[in-house]
């Protein structure tokens, strides 16, 4: 995955955010952080091509500050400056895409006409379309999508809610798909959701672009069936001139994901079959949220492609695609907090 370029113009409006606020009171601010960590042993199907190993794995632990301002008119200014920290690696790195030293990097503002942000953050396509699958504690939660997470040089607008839709939007400098130059193009995202009740509907594209004139079309369910049962489910479909491999016209993404709270403990379970990236996967677990700040967890993921697995300590780089899939058993600690 390739270095993130940021707006220019961030180190700029941060201080115009800064300077709103006449007085310290007046500025609310947020430090927190969120430590996550797990053993895991590791067993590869062709063990020819990559040993079984055991081993510590960063679950996406993270380092972050969020500041905001709001004035008379029901406008709120508002910033966030989110790092990746890769503990057993010591490093500020995304455990997956370990060039990657920043995960969130955003300023915007807000009121009755909406959410306007630019600068690196979620996207609007994975909010509504795969998050509602993206459930799990581990590492290897959120795989079984063609989208991606956080981009940098985006901006992106979320409307208010109107009879129950609602809709987004976001604009990506250079972070779609490759044209025949070699250049990457830029990517657009739209999605609309409908709530009703206890159940979201949403509908979404992200536009690629590219030489291969790529998209993603996607739609998802979240559905809050009792106060402890949560049910989701998300289908992807590739767009695209490609014939074959991944991103292939017609390609797949199907996911069915339900989580069941009984006291402390929620249970959770997915199936997915992606096409050309993992393939059929079955992942498995429990959470113990010991206390509000602390949670315990054991999951069992497997693929029948490889999408997820690599190297030990490794990311995105080394992930062994040859290797077949395989199975994870993993046991891990989430800690939070924030300063007083």
């Amino acid at each position: 995955m390739l270095h993130q370029r940021h707006f220019r113009i961030i180190p700029g409006l941060a201080g115009l955010l800064l300077a709103a606020s006449s007085s310290a009171h007046a500025l609310d601010y947020d430090f927190y952080a969120s430590l996550r960590v797990h053993g895991e042993a590791v067993q590869p199907d062709d063990e020819d091509t990559l040993d079984s190993y055991t081993g510590l794995r960063d679950a996406y632990s993270r380092l972050g500050f969020k500041a905001s301002h709001s004035f008379k008119n029901d406008l709120t200014a508002y910033g966030q400056l989110e790092l990746p920290l890769d503990i057993p690696n010591t490093a500020v790195q995304d455990p997956w895409d370990q060039d990657r030293e920043l995960r969130i990097g955003k300023i915007g503002v807000k009121g009755s006409f909406g959410n306007l942000a630019v600068g690196q953050m979620w996207m609007p396509y994975y909010n509504a379309i795969a998050y509602p699958v993206d459930m799990f504690s581990s590492y290897y939660s959120g795989f079984a999508t063609y989208t991606t997470f956080r981009k940098g040089d985006t901006i992106a607008y979320y409307s208010p809610s109107f009879a129950g839709f609602s809709a987004a939007a976001a604009y990506s400098d250079g972070n779609g798909a490759a044209d025949s130059d070699g250049n990457l193009d830029d990517r657009w995202q739209a999605t609309l959701s409908y709530n009703i009740g206890d159940v979201t509907l949403s509908g979404g594209l992200d536009d690629l672009g590219g030489a291969n004139d790529s998209r993603i079309w996607g739609a998802s369910l979240m559905w809050q069936a009792t106060d402890a049962l949560f049910i989701g489910a998300k289908y992807e479909e590739h767009d695209s001139e490609i014939d074959s491999g991944y991103g292939a016209d017609g390609d797949a993404a199907m996911n069915l994901y339900a989580g069941y709270t009984l006291g402390k403990n929620t249970f959770k379970a997915t199936i997915a079959d992606v096409d050309n990236y993992g393939e059929q996967i079955i992942q498995l677990g429990i959470d113990h949220q010991y206390r509000d700040d602390l949670k315990f967890f054991v999951e069992y993921y497997s693929e029948e492609e490889t999408a997820a697995i690599t190297t030990k300590k490794g990311g995105a780089a080394e992930t062994c695609f040859a290797c077949d899939g395989g199975y994870v058993i993993a046991a891990g600690i989430r800690y939070d907090f924030a300063a007083p």
